[in-house]
């Protein structure tokens, strides 16, 4: 065992200085599980603690640096190890007691003195700021005690609080100087400013630091948090928002940590905290004191923090505890209907949280059982409402179903067909109350979702729809009505063969919801309806011709898009999908259709308009109106609202937008580029892809550092190298190698970072690609990234067939690949020229294949070939020798007498491989010619 165990660390000490890290460190683990030898395991923590050092994982580093220590004491490699590894962590003082015993016992050694003057500046450093910091602390207090103190003052000293608190120093000052207290006297203050310095601050000491939330949270009191978010002034709810969601993220990232806190206390479990946090969130939610806003924010919180980020994860009993505890809380604000009295106060948004809230929930249970109990849950709430004497509680059980319609849509159909719903829904469109009607009319919109269901509505509720709308002196009746009508109009979706109205009835309903659109009189929910009515309609083709000439329109649902009702959001994304063609369209086999025709069976039949060419013209008007701006509002917009789906939809029509090169700019220039970021880590595994194309698209096309200035470049790194998966298309794996090329011709650092995604094997794989576009692209990366050491080091590994690969493929007919491949060669043979003797033994046809480069009758080629015989020549004599002895001589003899000024690069390194053919004694000079060997 003891034999294997070191075998492997020696495996492991060649791929570490091969650079290959990665490797290196599987290599010390696979190591460290079958080492009987205490010393043996010493040395193997010791070797693993420098690859995570490597790998920037400081954490891990100090525990094995630790763990070698731990068997010798006087191990001064393990010790330095961990100094290096406390320094990154911020632990000056620990890194500064190894450093100066590492200087002990080595006192010459250049790389331990360096370290201890580093430590010792940066403590001094530290300590002075601490210093000033304290007193800077302790004057803000003071100003802030003095209630006789003029308020601008105060103001500016809490301004400033906030400012220190972002700083470590800053931060843990406040904190030891009795700060929360201070912080909690101005939230009790009632002067907003004051509210939101002391918010602010409060998110300063909590960011990223588990005990000292811990003990925020026990001091201020989640009571006192939440009345605050609760309040009427939305900015003072939307910080406290923050702040919590702040005190949650710490909590929780801290529960990942092995050592929570940066002094290693020994903390309690967070998790109790955690819970009574939800509880106080929970029971917010139907309490009459809470505002609008503070509800809607109750909402978002639960939504971030309850259901399993990864579906990876087992554990989703936070979930099904949430269910236990608030689902009937949650339905409760779900059923209400703001016109009635006696419910909480609702905003136009809380509807909509609470069924993105009910789905998240719902899609987190893992068995049959769980959603059982959840359907039976929701099914009681309604039964108990509906089965009421009172019309009001009726009108709740069907707002619930409303909600739950629009969330998860299998229990809202469950309840739905609970008996004498339907019916009840159906008699209340008749009413003569305005609300009832209201509510009616909306929970038959969203019952309309299922074809079995639209056809059952189109037989015995068109009527009554139409009637409606025809009929009813209110527009928010009048509105809701044709959204319906539009529903079922186009239920046959983009099929032009399958139209539920007659011809022209689609152009008459879009007609009416662009005017509403653009009625500005009108209420925004009103308005919003009417867009909901185009999602549906725009699955027409004619209605989205008519949609983009209307600029009025356009404009009117861009700025609602902009607006503060969240709920318009996948209205408008849905709405864009259609008019930009950016929806998946399976095109069927042409045989299959064949034999459907044959059976008399119905086959789908795209409209005319559908066309690529007028999508285009579609995609030109879009821009004109200003869609770019739209669409980068709608992805910062902090709701619930904004769903996964819902940021699909928007990369999609991002995707869409950039596919003419001549548009990309424009995008970019408008902040669709920036836009993209956050839609390739949140939206659905389609919606991700999307956004990721589009970031190659641009980037391939743009300059990088421009497209995505500063840190942002290396954003787009990892999203790029995810589109290199078999799951991508042959499209989306070919753009993001492009774009990788790009990114990797641009610094060292971007390199790095494309080395640290992992991105090399995948791209070595697509140089194996039959597709010889993909093949030459994956190749073209490759070129550029060996510009990096590590790379460059992967060739001099003896057990692969890197180096034979670029050889045969610099012989091969495609010349873009021939140019990559022999671009790498000439690179990698300048750089290395141990390389160089290699090349023989690759194949038999070297010499034959250097030589077409030769002959090549593009100047990038010769070129290419001249260097490579160049750094052959420079590398080795015998090289050499076989090189002037074959028609190479000859070659470059010719290539070196050229007089073509383009052809001078050519001439230039071809007459140097004469001057050095000279040097070694294989050829001699004859009046400006040469002779061959005068051996």
């Amino acid at each position: 065992m003891s034999q294997d165990s070191s075998m492997l660390r020696e495996e492991g000490n060649n791929h570490f200085k091969a650079g290959d890290v990665q490797q290196a460190l599987s290599c010390y683990t696979k190591a460290l599980k079958i080492s009987d030898c205490q010393s043996e395991s010493a040395v193997l923590y010791r070797n693993r603690a420098a690859c995570y050092l490597k790998l920037e994982d400081h954490t891990k580093a100090e525990a094995d640096a630790t763990k070698a220590l731990d068997v010798d004491q006087g191990d001064v490699k393990a010790r330095f190890r961990r100094a290096q590894a406390l320094q990154k962590l911020g632990r000056l003082d620990q890194a500064f007691k190894d450093a100066q015993i590492c200087a002990q016992l080595e006192p010459k050694n250049k790389a331990f003195q360096d370290l201890l003057r580093q430590l010792g500046a940066q403590i001094q450093q530290k300590a002075a700021q601490l210093s000033s910091t304290d007193s800077r602390v302790q004057q803000m207090f003071k100003l802030l005690l003095d209630s006789s103190a003029p308020i601008s003052d105060r103001q500016k000293a809490a301004q400033n609080l906030v400012v220190l608190s972002r700083e470590d120093a800053g931060a843990e000052q406040i904190f030891r100087n009795d700060g929360v207290k201070l912080l909690q006297n101005l939230l009790d203050s009632q002067q907003e400013d004051l509210i939101l310095s002391a918010l602010r601050t409060l998110v300063g000491l909590c960011t990223g630091h588990q005990s000292r939330t811990m003990a925020i949270v026990n001091e201020v009191g989640m009571d006192r948090l939440c009345g605050v978010m609760g309040s009427s002034a939305s900015t003072v709810s939307l910080s406290a928002c923050h702040l919590i969601q702040v005190m949650f993220e710490a909590l929780t990232e801290g529960m990942k940590k092995e050592i929570r806190g940066k002094d290693e206390a020994i903390l309690p479990e967070p998790s109790r905290e955690l819970r009574s946090m939800l509880r106080h969130l929970i029971d917010m939610l139907p309490a009459s004191s809470v505002s609008g806003a503070g509800r809607d924010s109750a909402i978002n919180l639960l939504v971030k923090q309850v259901p399993r980020k990864s579906l990876k994860n087992p554990d989703n009993s936070l979930t099904l505890w949430v269910i236990d505890q608030g689902l009937k809380k949650i339905l409760e604000v779900a059923g209400t209907v703001p016109e009635v009295e006696g419910g909480p106060p609702l905003t136009d948004n809380t509807p909509m949280s609470c069924s993105v809230l009910l789905n998240k929930l719902y899609d987190d249970l893992k068995s049959d059982k769980e959603r059982e109990n959840f359907n039976k849950l929701c099914e009681e709430y309604v039964q108990y409402h509906f089965g009421s004497s009172d019309m009001e509680s009726k009108l709740r059980a069907i707002q619930t179903v409303s909600v739950l319609l629009q969330g998860p849509s299998d229990v809202g159909n469950r309840t739905l067909e609970l008996s004498g719903i339907m019916d009840a829904v159906i008699s209340l469109c008749a009413s003569e109350n305005i609300t009832h009607q209201q509510v009616a009319v909306e929970a038959l919109i969203h019952a309309a979702g299922k074809a079995k269901r639209a056809s059952f509505i189109t037989a015995n509720g068109v009527a009554l729809l139409k009637d409606l709308y025809k009929k009813s002196e209110n527009d928010r009746i009048r509105v809701r009505a044709l959204v319906g009508l539009c529903k079922l109009g186009s239920a046959g979706g983009t099929d032009f063969s399958m139209k539920q109205f007659a011809e022209g009835s689609t152009l008459k309903l879009a007609k009416q919801c662009r005017k509403w659109l653009c009625n500005e009189a009108l209420p925004p929910t009103s308005r919003r309806w009417a867009i909901e009515g185009l999602a549906y309609l725009t699955l027409d083709a004619d209605v989205k011709e008519d949609l983009v000439e209307d600029k009025k329109a356009l404009q009117a649902m861009f700025e609602l898009a902009k607006s503060e009702d969240k709920t318009v959001l996948y209205a408008v994304g849905s709405t864009l999908v259609n008019c930009t063609n950016s929806y998946d369209v399976e095109k069927p086999d042409p045989q299959m259709v064949e034999l459907a025709k044959y059976a008399k069976q119905h086959v789908p039949e795209e409209h005319p308009k559908d066309a690529q060419s007028f999508v285009e013209k579609r995609l030109v008007k879009l821009l004109e109106a200003g869609v770019v701006s739209a669409l980068v509002c709608m992805v910062k917009q902090e709701s619930p609202a904004l769903t996964e789906a819902c940021r699909e939809c928007i990369a999609r029509v991002i995707l869409a937008l950039v596919e003419r090169q001549e548009d990309r700019g424009l995008v970019v220039a408008q902040g669709g580029g920036k836009a993209l970021l956050p839609l390739v880590s949140e939206s659905t595994d389609q919606g991700k892809i999307k956004a990721a194309q589009a970031l190659a698209k641009i980037t391939i096309t743009s300059n990088p550092e421009i497209a995505f200035p500063g840190e942002r470049v290396y954003e787009v790194v990892r999203p790029l190298v995810s589109l290199l998966a078999l799951d991508c298309t042959m499209l989306q794996n070919f753009e993001a190698l492009m774009a990788l090329t790009n990114l990797a011709g641009i610094s060292e650092r971007l390199r790095q970072k494309i080395i640290k995604e992992k991105a090399v094997p995948k791209i070595e794989g697509y140089m194996f690609e039959e597709h010889d576009m993909v093949r030459a692209a994956a190749t073209e990366c490759m070129c550029n990234l060996a510009l990096s050491t590590e790379v460059q080091k992967c060739y001099l590994a003896t057990d692969s067939d890197r180096l034979k690969l670029l050889v045969l493929y610099s012989g091969e007919d495609d010349e873009r690949l021939r140019k990559a491949a022999s671009g790498t060669l000439a690179m990698l043979s300048g750089e290395m020229p141990e390389l160089c003797t290699r090349i023989p033994d690759t194949t038999s046809h070297w010499l034959e294949i250097f030589q077409a480069l030769l002959l090549s009758e593009s100047q990038d080629l010769r070129h290419r070939g001249v260097v490579i015989i160049m750094n052959l020549m420079q590398a080795d004599k015998s090289l050499s020798e076989k090189l002037m002895e074959s028609e190479a001589l000859e070659i470059l003899s010719v290539l070196a007498k050229g007089d073509d000024p383009k052809q001078a690069s050519v001439q230039k390194a071809a007459q140097r491989c004469l001057d050095l053919a000279i040097e070694y004694g294989l050829i001699r000079n004859n009046k400006g010619g040469v002779n061959g060997n005068t051996k």
